[in-house]
């Protein structure tokens, strides 16, 4: 291996100089607070069988210090006595801890520890030093992690709920890579089954009415007008070649679903007659049969133009795959992973079924893989693909969901452990519903009819930066509802604007300061940090500091939003502080050092931008 380079020393030298400073100072007052608890069980203020259970973080308001313990809370009740009293008598036991100034009791009992003040200044050279690498860690750098998300079915354009799941996705893989995983990304392409049939039956329909033939469109097909453009493109192409009669297609097909007029009085349609379920499966049969050969025509057509839409469509939002992993080469693996369950005792056959015995892994119930058919299960295809991914070697497989497929995560754990491997390597995160709201109105949608808003839609509403941003501002099991209007509202209280604009503001400073000739030096500035001395400005020293344990929090946990609400308080302390003090004044040497603390706090929110997938422009 040859020498490191500059940027590999820098890099090194920031994690280890911010990350690792942290966590010495965490272990230091750690060991301070141990020295007074077997100090305190000597003088027996405390009994001798306690353990130090407290919790040390830091804290988030500069008052409040760097560092908080509730030890004082914790052991109150093995002293026997109240959380302040207590307290005050750790703070006597307590040993000298270098870098620290100060320790007070604060509120019930807390103890907050403050840093000396050059130890707020170091990050200013962390950021200077490392720039765009700042807050990256190596935490991760053991992990080989798969994230698969999005993967909706390829029979029309992307909804603004795949939208949640496409966002979430690539920020939690920008997260882990952040801290020094290897990430694949990886898009489940679901083209084989059913739903591929029904779209290529769709297909034909709208074919033949182009041209020229009548029918009554099933109700159970797919309705949109990206239907009638691919029928026309393979008329384009092969003209009539494919037309039969359209009596021979819905010869011996069962009835199409008959509704009442009215409604329940819930509001539901009410069935008279017909099976909408039968009546296409019908109509898939006959095409088939009638096309042969041809059938495959309309499923490749319709599977290659929407998924080529899916792909431009998540490109131009920021949201890259390294594999998109094709369902139907999964053959030969599902009879792979079937013979392993068999062979490990996990399957049985009843009623000319084959079933996995899934409630022997806490399952409520087994479940069928291969019908008397011999046709297999979606659900055998999943343990089939899980197979592919345990057997290249991640540590980590991370499967992003819709809500509705909570009762998978059980039966696909139970088959992983069948099979021999550890269920603990998946995490399964489920993103719930997106509900768009407009002049406090809520945007209706549906999805076989085609009506539904589509992720292009609201992205060229509202821009891809909001859409990054609001679709990752709750956890994914939390429902969100999109306020349109906020979104591109220009006020404080649209948290996107509210950062981007922190941003362009001191871009904006930077050039007014060249046209003002005030020649901002950043190695001079450094020299002169100890003019910092507001308590807003130590106050943005700190959340700076604290960016790269909240990258690594935020990705350990796939909690993107971590990352935003820091961003949105960085944002927010950086506001409130250039409102209230002039920058560019008179004193030559406070410009400079508030300068440098600007062009960090400008660094900072560029770099967390970027995991976000949300741009930082220099101007507003």
């Amino acid at each position: 291996m040859g020498s490191p380079k500059d940027s590999e020393i820098c890099y090194i030298y920031c994690f280890s100089a911010t990350f690792i400073f942290r966590l010495i100072m965490n272990t230091a007052i750690q060991a301070a607070l141990e020295h007074a608890v077997h100090a305190l069980q000597a003088e027996g203020v405390l009994p001798t069988d306690f353990n130090n259970n407290g919790n040390l973080t830091r804290t988030k308001d500069r008052s409040h210090g760097d560092f908080a313990s509730n030890i004082a809370m914790i052991a109150s009740k093995a002293a026997g006595m109240k959380p302040r009293d207590l307290a005050e008598k750790i703070l006597a036991a307590l040993p000298e801890v270098a870098d620290i100034s100060k320790a007070e009791i604060a509120g019930p009992g807390f103890i907050n520890f403050f840093l000396n003040a050059d130890q707020r200044f170091a990050v200013l050279d962390q950021i200077q030093a490392q720039q765009n690498e700042f807050g990256r860690t190596q935490a991760n750098a053991a992990k080989k992690i798969q994230v698969e998300f999005v993967s909706a079915n390829p029979t029309s354009s992307l909804h603004v709920g795949h939208g949640r799941g496409a966002a979430y996705g690539m920020t939690v893989a920008n997260l882990l890579e952040a801290t020094g995983a290897t990430v694949d990304r990886e898009y489940y392409v679901n083209d084989a089954g059913r739903q591929m049939d029904i779209l290529a039956t769709s297909t034909y329909l709208r074919y033949l009415e182009l041209t020229g033939q009548t029918l009554v469109f099933p109700k159970n097909a797919y309705q949109g007008d990206y239907v009638k453009e691919i029928a026309q493109s393979i008329i384009d192409q092969d003209g009539e070649a494919y037309v039969r009669p359209v009596a021979d297609v819905y010869k011996d097909v069962p009835e199409d679903v008959q509704f009442a007029a009215e409604l329940d009085a819930d509001g539901n349609k009410v069935v008279l007659s017909g099976d909408k379920e039968k009546h296409i499966d019908g109509l898939i049969f006959n095409s088939q049969t009638l096309l042969g050969e041809g059938y495959r025509v309309f499923l490749q057509a319709a599977l290659n133009a929407i998924l080529d839409d899916i792909k431009d469509d998540l490109g131009e939002f920021g949201v890259h795959f390294n594999q998109w992993f094709s369902e139907e080469t999964l053959t030969d693996k599902i009879t792979e992973a079937l013979q392993v369950l068999d062979q490990r005792g996990f399957l049985y056959e009843k009623e000319g079924n084959i079933w996995f015995k899934s409630t022997a892994f806490g399952d409520e119930k087994d479940r069928v893989v291969k019908r008397r058919n011999g046709q297999t299960t979606y659900f055998a295809s999943d343990i089939a693909y899980h197979l592919n991914k345990l057997q290249r070697g991640y540590t980590d497989i991370i499967d992003i969901w819709g809500s509705d497929h909570h009762g998978y995560i059980a039966r696909v754990k139970a088959a992983i452990d069948a099979m021999g491997y550890d269920s603990k390597k998946l995490t399964v995160l489920l993103v719930q519903f997106v509900s768009l709201w407009r002049g406090g109105e809520m945007v209706q949608m549906s999805s076989r009819s085609g009506q539904f808003v589509t992720l292009r839609d609201l992205r060229k509403e509202v821009g891809n930066d909001a859409a990054r941003f609001y679709y990752v501002m709750r956890k994914s099991e939390q429902h969100i509802d999109f306020d349109l209007d906020l979104a591109v509202s220009q006020s404080k209280d649209n948290a996107v604007y509210y950062i981007q604009y922190a941003h362009a503001r001191i871009c904006r400073m930077l050039e007014k300061a060249q046209s003002i000739q005030v020649n901002f030096d950043a190695s001079v500035a450094r020299g002169l940090a100890s003019k910092l001395e507001l308590e807003t400005e130590t106050e943005i020293l700190a959340k700076l500091a604290a960016y790269p344990e909240i990258l690594v929090r935020a990705a350990n946990a796939y909690e993107p939003h971590q990352i935003g609400n820091y961003l949105k308080e960085l944002a927010a302390l950086f506001h409130g502080w250039y409102n209230e003090n002039k920058v560019l004044g008179d004193d030559a040497e406070l410009t400079q050092a508030r300068l440098l603390l600007s062009v960090n706090v400008r660094q900072v929110l560029r770099n967390g931008l970027e995991l976000l997938g949300v741009s930082a422009p220099e101007s507003m």
